[in-house]
């Protein structure tokens, strides 16, 4: 893929988090406008082969942690109301939440052929050594030069579909990673782009689907588990919750009383979708027969999606107007390239 010869224009969406964040006597925290201030002082803004971008500050801006579904709703409707004003669009964000608001934004923003980039650091623009400044010079680049029509996270060196990230590392600037999907992009001495990885969109409208926040939970299995403990949450008025099991989704299947949870559960119309805790892999619940007790019970395979990807789908889902059956049956069907479909006979 050839960079584009003309000047685009990209809108810059600061929601907070450290990049944009001031030291103060309480520790780092996020101003209204610092950032722009130090952006505009930058040099290389300036150099040619920059795009126009302009940048729109949330009122108020936020650390990630304190980031919701309707802040999610904010961001989807701010691209959709530019949508024709600008050829792309850049969200800065906090590191901790943003794999969740990458992969929100990945179903909410439906019929998307623009290019949306989320991007942060991990040290603030304003300290002397961070990686701030290539995350942001880079990402304003990609959002300029290429045409890359997904929601994606830029971090570090690498450009990956937003609903395939997690955040691996509190310490690395290579905070994030891709486990089961390759990146669509890698940067170094080249900036290299990967077309074939990149989804094939339609002819659909774009949209900026609405987004209420339905009830959801997840819940960790580990040796010992109560099944007492995982009834109690899901005797709350739960709609969904993303379960996280073993290996290729199995889980303590000789504890009757935990199958019959589960199993109570999902009669009654609870959305249970089975999540790998290991990172690279995906849910097979036939393999084993631990596996094949869940989902007699239920449990529908999360594939290989990450936690974050299966929790948005969740919200996205209920939000359609469908029946729990319908969902089940859409839960392992990629719909924005989330997961790998299973590969049938």
């Amino acid at each position: 893929m050839n960079p584009s010869d003309n000047k685009r224009k990209v809108l810059m969406i600061n929601t907070g988090g450290t990049i944009g964040m001031r030291a103060s006597d309480q520790g780092y925290r996020v101003e209204p406008g610092f950032l722009e201030q130090q952006m505009r002082s930058m040099p290389e803004i300036r150099t040619p082969e920059m795009p126009e971008f302009e940048i729109q500050d949330f009122v108020p801006v936020i650390d990630s942690a304190q980031m919701t579904p309707a802040h999610w709703q904010k961001i989807a409707n701010r691209i959709s109301e530019h949508y024709d004003a600008f050829d792309s669009f850049v969200v800065l964000h906090g590191t901790d939440s943003m794999a969740y608001t990458a992969s929100a934004l990945a179903f909410m923003l439906e019929g998307l052929t623009k290019t949306v980039i989320l991007t942060g650091s991990q040290i603030p623009l304003c300290q002397t050594r961070n990686d701030a400044r290539d995350n942001l010079i880079t990402s304003l680049l990609l959002a300029g030069s290429y045409d890359i029509p997904e929601v994606c996270i830029f971090f570090g060196a690498h450009l990956f579909r937003g609903c395939r990230a997690t955040k691996a590392s509190v310490y690395d600037f290579d905070a994030f990673q891709s486990p089961n999907y390759l990146p669509l992009g890698e940067v170094g001495t080249q900036i290299r782009i990967f077309e074939h990885r990149m989804l094939q969109r339609g002819d659909a409208k774009f949209n900026a689907a609405s987004l209420s926040p339905a009830r959801l939970g997840t819940f960790r299995l580990f040796p010992g588990v109560s099944a007492e403990v995982l009834e109690n949450l899901l005797s709350q008025p739960l709609e969904g919750l993303v379960l996280e099991t073993y290996g290729v989704g199995t889980g303590p299947t000789d504890n009757k009383e935990f199958l019959d949870v589960l199993h109570r559960a999902c009669s009654r119309g609870v959305v249970i979708v089975s999540c790998s805790q290991c990172e690279h892999g995906t849910v097979s619940p036939r393999d084993y027969a631990a596996g094949t007790a869940l989902a007699d019970a239920g449990v529908v395979s999360g594939v290989d999606m990450t936690i974050e990807a299966a929790i948005a789908k969740l919200h996205y889902l209920f939000n359609q107007n469908l029946t729990s059956e319908a969902i089940r049956a859409r839960i392992g069907k990629s719909l924005v390239g989330e997961l790998t479909p299973i590969q049938t006979n």
